[in-house]
């Protein structure tokens, strides 16, 4: 179903969400309110605005979220458009291989003036939604950009929600097509374009160009037109089958816009910071039980120099402000690990551990 970060929106207006179904939730995770964030002045991708519900919970899935924040800045060591992408394309890879649910990109630039074409973190972000965005819909929400010229060299994520047109699954995601919706005496339906071979008919009426997940009934007939699916939450393939469903991008103005513009309700649950100051990651056998972790990587100068740009924070370490701090590669035998480096580094070495402390039903 609809997600309220999923869509890029324009840099100066209040972002639209996916569309989300207006089903019972579990309570899993509820976002409280909708986030202004910085984008593009061309947006790839527009949708209407739903107040978003959790899917039923599943003990087969998976309940807990993983964020991951880190500075646009980090594209700054990048010389040219091209390398600069593929460094984007770098992170997206990994943090999809590692399931991250959510992705905040903050700013510790001190408030420089940025254009759209120049400012790193819009194009970080920028980049990291496209390549979320599945092949077969990215004619329908991204347009001709001058940042995305090198977008189609990258290596694709081939996350389970990318999907071939002749795959047989139970979840696809898709655009409401903008046509007439099928009226029927029990019910009317819009037209979706799932990547399918066929159209799908949904079980409600949505606004054209809105992206939605659709749960598709395997039961339908083989000779019909059009197949028929339910619209459903973002969060449902996650909750109910345990699939990756791809990730989230969400801008943060400063450090201390991470937590504070948090999309869960009650916030971050388990908080985790990655610095070489940090304890050995080695020394922790088990982590506390959390439904919303967020952990957060420092830029070229690390997380330190983050917190001296933020001047809203009142702490003088910024290990104060994690429940946890890191060193996942206590041992290195270079000067700097680098940001797309220290991702693969420690996602390998907190993985096994969030996985075995991550909420579940009981």
């Amino acid at each position: 179903m609809e997600d309220p970060h999923r869509s890029p929106l324009n840099k100066k207006r209040k972002k639209k969400s996916r569309v989300e179904a207006q089903s019972q939730s579990s309570g899993d995770e509820s976002p409280q309110k909708k986030k202004q964030t910085r984008v593009p002045s061309a947006p790839p991708a527009q949708a209407a605005e739903h107040k978003v519900t959790e899917a039923s919970s599943d003990s087969k899935g998976r309940h807990y979220t993983v964020s991951v924040a880190l500075p646009g800045s980090i594209i700054l060591n990048a010389q040219s458009l091209l390398l600069k992408s593929y460094l984007a394309g770098q992170i997206a890879r990994a943090l999809a291989v590692f399931s991250v649910d959510e992705i905040i990109v903050f700013d510790e630039t001190m408030g420089q003036k940025h254009t759209p074409e120049n400012d790193p973190n819009v194009l970080l972000g920028l980049i990291l939604q496209y390549l979320e965005i599945p092949q077969y819909l990215r004619k329908s929400f991204v347009p001709h950009h001058p940042n995305l010229r090198f977008a189609g060299l990258l290596n694709p994520l081939d996350s389970p929600h990318h999907m071939r047109i002749d795959e047989v699954v139970e979840y696809r995601e898709g655009v409401v097509l903008d046509r007439p919706p099928k009226v029927s005496a029990t019910n009317a339906g819009s037209y979706v374009n799932c990547g399918m071979r066929k159209e799908v008919r949904i079980n409600k009426v949505l606004k054209p160009n809105t992206r939605v997940t659709v749960r598709l009934d395997q039961a339908g007939k083989p000779e019909s037109s059009a197949c028929r699916g339910t619209v459903v939450p973002v969060s449902e393939p996650r909750t109910a089958r345990g699939l990756y469903w791809g990730y989230t991008v969400r801008f943060a103005e400063r450090l201390g816009a991470i937590f504070s513009d948090c999309p869960y309700e009650g916030g971050y649950d388990l908080t985790i910071g990655t610095s070489e100051r940090g304890q050995s990651v080695d020394k922790c056998k088990k982590m506390p039980s959390f439904k919303h972790v967020l952990i957060v990587f420092g830029g070229v100068k690390g997380l330190e120099y983050s917190l001296e740009t933020d001047e809203s924070l009142c702490v003088d370490d910024v290990s104060e402000l994690f429940q946890l701090y890191f060193n996942t590669c206590p041992m290195q035998g270079s000067r700097t690990i680098r940001t797309e480096e220290a991702i693969l580094i420690s996602m390998a070495a907190l993985q096994p551990k969030l996985a075995a402390s991550g909420w579940h039903p009981s």
